[in-house]
């Protein structure tokens, strides 16, 4: 199986809001180690683990001051290789985030950089010198807000910052800086990992010419990063060469695999897509945040797929509905659900049968929605900076629940470092833990389903021409198919079919002679591709 990855269930644990088993009110490793049996309850292949090294936590773990040591909130790396191992005993793989475009400014390597010019770390970081008038040299933004340069008195220079002030870039360019980072992952390779999130892949690089941005005239959104393109700040040419040796590095190992966070969207994000995954010494495959959006129609969900089998051939997908970064998707998308609930089943549905690789959020196989918070309430950068415009993205970060009748939902005994609200804290665990029609049972039978159906796992894909809001395709797999169709709509839908011989799966669907009726966010899944599907007059 040294391709897992290709037909792979991951499900991204977020460990501060997983389970607190020391108190403290912040998850840690000993209780994601705990409630490992959940999750392979699920019929999921791997756990992707958001960062956990040690950090000053000014953007939540993704500023690293060591990349080979476990933060005490988490534990020990005893704890770690007690996760590792009892995970691998249930037959999960692990793949833990790599945050390595930049490093939190308490990390040592900066620490050093940031004294003179002449240090041996001197050039670890991107260093640049102030334009005549005292200004940045360039007008690259931070995704945060305000510029992307912050000036360094000791040094009489500015440092890139894309992110937080406090998470310098690190310098790409400078050769020692790349070896550095590929032993600090050989670390994790050698400790039994199974792979890597690689986050803000497409940020690696900069221009050394350090050229000013250009406008983006498309950009019409509230946020001021998208009034450039960023053509010089990333996504430069200069990257591929360092994802061979990334790639090299896991190839030492047996069935190891890298999955790239490609932060853009559109076309931009395919072509990145394309050109990271091309053969077989680069990226296993990439992600993008084009499923993350608010967009929930049949032509959004075709032309994202599309594009990238078009654009991207050599390419792996992952997708994903949900994450650490964006609104819960029931939440995303409530307008075009009947009820949350037939929404989260409807989503796990179609998300199953895209060709890919698939990624779950904890908590999403409850129907979890996104947590309404108050400002008082707020631990996320963005959010405390730019509220109330921008809400943040601890809504979506907030504690899982395991229990219903205990305080905060079995997640800790303390004080949580996010609350846990009534809200939440009804989609317990144990409340549809013996339900047999709650959005866990559907998580757990839809999956169940995916694994049995090897048109689902590796099948071609040929989407069907239907009229919103009906999202319709087959997946071909050698002798075996399936149509799968999909009421992207809070209203029943009627379909006219021929050659249907009769459905398959967990559906809610009724097929009556060759009439298909999908209810409230329906679905169905039908045997064979030879089926011909038309709306009804």
């Amino acid at each position: 199986m040294a391709e897992w990855w290709r037909d792979a269930v991951i499900y991204q644990i977020y460990p501060r809001s997983f389970q607190d088993d020391n108190g403290d009110g912040i998850g840690d490793l000993r209780g994601i180690a705990r409630r490992l049996d959940h999750v392979a309850a699920l019929g999921v292949d791997a756990i992707w683990l958001s960062p956990i090294f040690t950090s000053p936590m000014k953007d939540m773990g993704y500023d690293v001051s060591d990349y080979t040591d476990i933060d005490p909130l988490f534990g020990t790396l005893a704890d770690f290789d007690a996760l590792v191992a009892r995970a691998h005993e249930l037959g999960l793989k692990v793949i833990i985030d790599q945050v390595i475009s930049h490093t939190s400014d308490k990390h040592p390597w900066f620490a050093q950089s940031r004294q003179d010019r002449s240090n041996p770390k001197a050039d670890w970081y991107v260093w640049a010198d102030p334009n005549p008038d005292g200004t940045p040299p360039n007008n690259w933004p931070s995704v945060f807000g305000g510029p992307a340069w912050e000036w360094e008195p000791r040094r009489r220079q500015y440092y890139l910052h894309n992110f937080l002030i406090g998470q310098p870039d690190l310098n790409f360019h400078h050769r020692p800086v790349q070896d550095a980072l590929l032993e600090t992952m050989r670390f994790w390779l050698d400790r039994g990992v199974d792979g890597f999130r690689l986050d803000t892949v497409n940020y690696y690089f900069h221009d050394e010419k350090l050229r000013d941005n250009p406008p983006n005239p498309d950009h019409d959104g509230p946020e001021t990063y998208g009034f450039q393109r960023h053509i010089y700040s990333k996504n430069r040419p200069d990257n591929i060469a360092f994802l061979k040796r990334l790639r090299a590095l896991t190839d030492e190992y047996e069935a190891r695999m890298m999955v790239g966070e490609v932060g853009d969207g559109g076309q931009t994000a395919i072509d990145i897509m394309a050109e990271y995954t091309l053969g077989r010494d680069r990226l296993h495959m990439c992600y993008s945040f084009e499923m993350l959006s608010p967009e929930f129609t049949a032509r959004h969900f075709r032309h994202t797929i599309e594009g990238v089998q078009k654009g991207a051939p050599d390419g792996h997908a992952c997708w994903s509905f949900s994450n650490h970064d964006v609104i819960r998707h029931v939440s995303r998308w409530a307008e075009h659900g009947a009820d949350s609930d037939l929404l989260a089943r409807q989503a796990i549905a179609m998300l199953a049968s895209f060709p890919g690789t698939i990624c779950l959020y904890q908590g999403e196989e409850l129907g979890q929605t996104e947590t309404t918070l108050t400002y008082e309430e707020l631990t996320d950068p963005p959010a405390l900076r730019f509220w109330p415009e921008v809400k943040g993205r601890d809504g979506c970060r907030t504690p899982m629940v395991w229990e219903d009748d205990q305080p905060n939902a079995g997640f800790t005994t303390g004080t949580p470092w996010l609350p846990v609200k009534s809200e939440q804290a009804a989609r317990a665990v144990s409340r549809q833990q013996q339900d047999n029609d709650s959005v866990l049972a559907a998580y757990r039978a839809v999956l169940a389903f995916r694994r049995s159906q090897p048109a689902l796992r590796w099948g071609q894909t040929r989407f069907l021409d239907l009229p919103e809001p009906v999202l319709g395709f087959q997946r071909q797999h050698q002798d075996g198919g399936l149509t799968c169709l999909f009421n992207l709509s809070p209203r029943a839908t009627s379909l006219e079919l021929k050659h249907a011989e009769r459905l398959l799966g967990p559906s809610h669907a009724t097929l009556d002679g060759q009439s298909l009726t999908l209810p409230a966010n329906g679905f169905a899944w039908i045997e064979g591709t030879s089926v011909r599907v038309a709306a009804k007059e």
